[in-house]
């Protein structure tokens, strides 16, 4: 097999072969999906002390099936006062967004389908990463406008919430992704993952692991690791949807296939988000080691093995999340993205940029100059992290009495409260006792 030049395999591909990749694919997410949702429910079961699906089929396999099928027949209806227009358009663009960036990601590399050499990659851009960035962004239109045209307050906050979480979130993991793109010297996935087949070679010693990025830039991976817990709504970070607060936040109004949409958009952008970040990281459908170091099961169909083994696990480690952690408060969830990933992303490619500048140099002294300023970015990215938390304030004193209405609502004193008016008696139980009273 003779491999083509990526920037023309893709044009040379018949358009029944595009065609067929885009039904796999759109077939494969369908199916995927209905296994996360009850790989979801059997790991959650497991790490809760219980079972989870265990009827319908063995192991309750077919439990996610049954559960599709009832909201694709179950009666829908549109609330009074709606745009019916905006409700109705606002999950097709949640589903649309999350299957448009499988286009670009590799699920293999080059192999021979019908006497044609392809890759097994819909197509390929220059700026592909940046394409799934964008179609994730447009996907939290779908979020807001359902929000917006249900004509409900719970559904709007949760729109807001969808939003405000965007502009945070999406700005960190843009950042994130930078040190990635110089270090790789190109946006297009297909070579991301080429360059991470290289073998480490530290001091010039050539070492059979792999150049995941996840091991070169370890800082961009933990932003990006959170920023997709954000960007899927998965716990802590599913403050658009609380259940406690907001009923079902945008989706509220929405029932039957409708619903089932957004269950489906959210379950696929979450394997999307899994897809691009084992891409980008963890070498994509490059075989792991020591598996890459037997060349003929580390290329053409069994790229699908590990793209698809690797994507499992980071899935695996969102679930795992969802069921660990506690949801943070708003204040707490706008502030880790303002505050902590977006700095540290600066911060980050700052160090990056001159690690490259002083790699590439040949200059003695400024390449000396180079380090010099990259043990100062990193002495003040480790301070600034360790110690500039800002010291716990000491609590407000409590009033000495305690006014019940002063909101305009009734709540109930704190502890070492007292209300106004209110004597305070004290009980000599020994006196009471003496005196025959029951105490």
């Amino acid at each position: 097999m003779t491999p083509l030049d990526s920037s023309t395999i893709y044009a040379a591909d018949p358009w029944w072969i595009a065609l067929i990749k885009v039904v796999v694919i759109f077939t494969l997410q369908l199916l995927w999906c209905l296994f996360n949702v009850w790989f979801m429910r059997r790991v959650l079961g497991k790490m809760q002390n219980r079972k989870g699906p265990i009827m319908n089929s063995p192991g309750g396999l077919l439990q996610a099936i049954g559960d599709g099928m009832k909201l694709l027949f179950k009666e829908t209806f549109v609330p009074e006062n709606t745009d019916k227009v905006v409700y109705n358009l606002a999950p097709i663009i949640a589903g649309m967004c999350a299957f448009a960036p499988w286009a670009v990601i590799p699920l293999g590399g080059e192999v021979t389908m019908f006497g044609h050499v392809t890759r097994l990659q819909v197509t390929d851009l220059p700026v592909a990463v940046l394409f799934t960035l964008a179609t994730g962004s447009m996907a939290i239109y779908g979020l807001v406008l359902a929000g917006w045209s249900s004509n409900n307050s719970y559904s709007l906050l949760g729109g807001l919430r969808a939003s405000a979480q965007m502009i945070s979130y999406e700005v960190a993991m843009g950042l994130s992704l930078v040190a990635v793109f110089m270090t790789a010297g190109s946006m297009s996935t297909s070579e991301i993952v080429e360059k991470q087949a290289a073998h480490i070679a530290p001091f010039g010693v050539d070492i059979p692991l792999p150049g995941w990025y996840a091991l070169l830039l370890i800082p961009s991976l933990c932003v990006y690791f959170i920023s997709i817990l954000a960007e899927s709504n998965t716990p802590p970070f599913d403050l658009t949807e609380a259940e406690q607060e907001l009923v079902s936040g945008y989706a509220t109004e929405y029932n039957g296939f409708r619903y089932g949409t957004y269950y489906l958009a959210e379950f696929i952008h979450m394997a999307t988000l899994s897809a691009l970040c084992v891409t980008l990281f963890f070498g994509g459908y490059r075989a792991p080691f020591p598996f890459n170091m037997i060349e003929s099961i580390d290329r053409g169909w069994w790229g699908l093995l590990w793209f698809f083994l690797k994507t499992q696990i980071m899935i695996f480690c969102l679930i795992w999340c969802r069921g660990a952690l506690p949801r943070f408060r708003y204040d707490q969830f706008m502030g880790i993205g303002w505050k902590r990933l977006i700095p540290v992303s600066l911060i980050w490619t700052v160090f990056v940029t001159f690690l490259l500048a002083a790699r590439n140099t040949d200059s003695q002294t400024t390449r000396f100059v180079l380090w010099g300023i990259m043990a100062v970015v990193a002495l003040a990215l480790v301070s600034w992290l360790f110690l500039g938390a800002p010291a716990a304030e000491d609590p407000e004193p409590l009033p000495e009495t305690f006014d019940a209405f002063a909101g305009g609502y009734p709540v109930p004193p704190l502890p070492g409260e007292t209300l106004p008016g209110t004597p305070t008696v004290v009980r000599d139980l020994d006196a009471e006792i003496k005196n025959g009273v029951d105490a």
